[in-house]
């Protein structure tokens, strides 16, 4: 049964409905429990016939699955998400000035802001590119921010994704399933369109490319292969923006720049979309053993004669020690407090934040700082005695490793179960894209769900699946108005503030 005190993203808390989605509950009250299954497993067998899969590494059986879907919406009105935008607008800017400041002059470090160390010794903390600049100043891209919700103005950053954000083919392919599937729902409510994000994706890319590329960069998706988890969302995504999606083999630098093999001969490439972590981009540069990689292309880079997005470097931005630094971060760039907050976080490198996490491991989520996937986590209320006892152990012998967050009463969403609908816990990514004159949100997102009854856990890889998430126009547009699609800021040019006077360094 639901707890009364958790609000959920439908009927809000305790038997008090959200008012503005009444049509929708009518409609879930009168839709037979028998039809909306029906709905639902058309949409997976839709997903099985075109081959949306994932791969679940180190399992022999049922390597390739398809992520469960939902047919039960998520919504969110025009208020809350203009909220959500500009948070995350200020956030991923943030990301990106510091980014460009601890590759480069890294006045936040002498300022005292990060500890030096974090930075400088930390495994993601790309060394060889530290003197690069990339093309047009902007570091990560394409940013997967996670939210969680725990009340109804209630929202807070789990973490940060700006290496290689996965998930955005699903937020595409979900709502194609919903207006096959469930069209009523869009003629009650001006739900906003997410087709639009391949075309924004495709004018990022294009807009990073070096200066002196063609009026049409020559843009390229490149993928570790199709053994990699992701690699439908690879191919998804190369057909969408019509580019071509690469391996390693197909490409080649020489003096500095990089080809394309093509049948026609070779084809110099502007823009690389890459799809690979840095340690295997480029085995002159990371790891030697890497066959995922291309010789050179980080010479090319340097040389200013490609851009890679998201550039080298990018994943110290998602590390988990850094994140519980973000509220400092984003008010040393930005001038102001973070309008998304952090969940608290214990930062067990520090020994009376570690003394407090090994006190009350059973109610604390511990998490690896370089950990994904819902890997290398503890959910203390629900873990058994043995596996506290190893964290305890692994947490004494390596507390560096380690943040400890408490255990939030994290929104439900009513989602189809075996019995009927129940509620299920439910977090949310949106994807921000940062072109070189601005930001753009796709007014949706990839909200994933929990499908355990009292699970917290929603990686796909754990179990988890994936709703359609119904961003609402302002009632007061016209729908042509609120179905356009994009929001675009020109918050970049403010990217570098000075923290004491708020005036440009």
């Amino acid at each position: 049964m639901q707890d009364r005190q958790v609000f959920d993203e439908i009927f809000g808390v305790g038997d008090g409905q959200r008012p503005e989605l009444g049509a929708l509950t009518d409609w879930m009250g009168r839709m037979p429990v028998a039809d909306l299954k029906r709905r639902h497993d058309a949409a997976e067998a839709a997903f099985r016939q075109i081959g949306i899969t994932f791969a679940v590494y180190g399992e022999e059986e049922a390597a390739e699955r398809i992520i469960p879907f939902d047919i039960l919406p998520r919504v969110f009105s025009a208020r809350e998400w203009a909220s959500l935008t500009r948070g995350l607008e200020q956030r991923v800017a943030a990301i990106n000035a510091f980014l460009l400041d601890i590759y480069g002059e890294r006045r936040i470090l002498r300022d005292g802001i990060v500890p030096a160390d974090l930075i400088l010794r930390n495994p993601q903390f790309a060394a060889p590119i530290a003197d690069i600049r990339p093309p047009k100043n902007v570091f990560a891209h394409i940013c997967g921010i996670d939210l969680v919700r725990t009340g109804p103005t209630d929202f807070f950053v789990l973490e940060d994704n700006a290496r290689t954000p996965s998930g955005v083919s699903y937020m595409i392919e979900n709502r194609e399933a919903m207006l096959r599937l469930c069209p009523e729902l869009f003629a009650m409510f001006p739900v906003q369109a997410v087709d639009g994000y391949p075309d924004a994706l495709l004018s990022t890319l294009r807009s990073v490319a070096p200066d002196r590329a063609a009026n049409e960069p020559v843009c390229v998706l490149l993928t570790p292969g199709p053994f990699n988890s992701a690699f439908y969302e690879h191919s998804f995504l190369a057909d969408n923006l019509g580019i071509e999606l690469v391996e390693a083999a197909d490409l080649e630098v020489r003096d500095d720049v990089v080809w394309m093999r093509t049948i026609s001969g070779p084809v110099r490439v502007d823009v690389i979309y890459r799809r690979i972590d840095d340690d295997f981009l480029d085995p002159l540069v990371f790891r030697a053993d890497s066959l995922l990689g291309v010789p050179g292309l980080i010479a090319a880079y340097r040389a200013g004669n490609v851009a890679l997005v998201n550039a080298p470097g990018t994943g110290i931005a998602d590390d988990k020690a850094i994140y519980s630094y973000m509220p400092e971060i984003v008010r040393y760039y930005s001038g102001g407090e973070a309008l998304l907050p952090n969940v608290q976080t214990f930062r067990c490198r520090e020994p009376e934040a570690l003394a407090y996490t090994l006190d009350h491991l059973d109610e604390l989520v511990v998490k690896l700082v370089d950990g994904s996937g819902g890997y290398g986590m503890l959910v203390g209320p629900t873990s058994s005695r043995a596996e506290i006892d190893r964290f305890r152990a692994a947490l004494k012998a390596e507390p560096h490793r380690y943040i400890a967050q408490p255990t939030l009463a994290l929104s439900t969403c009513p989602t189809l179960v075996e019995d009927g609908l129940a509620p299920r816990h439910v977090d949310f990514r949106p994807f921000v894209l940062t072109r070189a004159d601005g930001i753009t949100i796709t007014p949706g997102g990839l909200t994933r769900v929990a499908l355990r009854e009292g699970s917290l856990v929603v990686n796909s890889s754990q179990g988890g699946g994936t709703k359609d998430s119904f961003v609402l126009g302002d009632p007061f547009l016209t729908q042509s108005q609120s179905l356009e699609g994009m929001h675009q800021s020109q918050i970049l040019p403010d990217l570098f503030t000075d923290p004491a006077t708020g005036g440009r360094a």
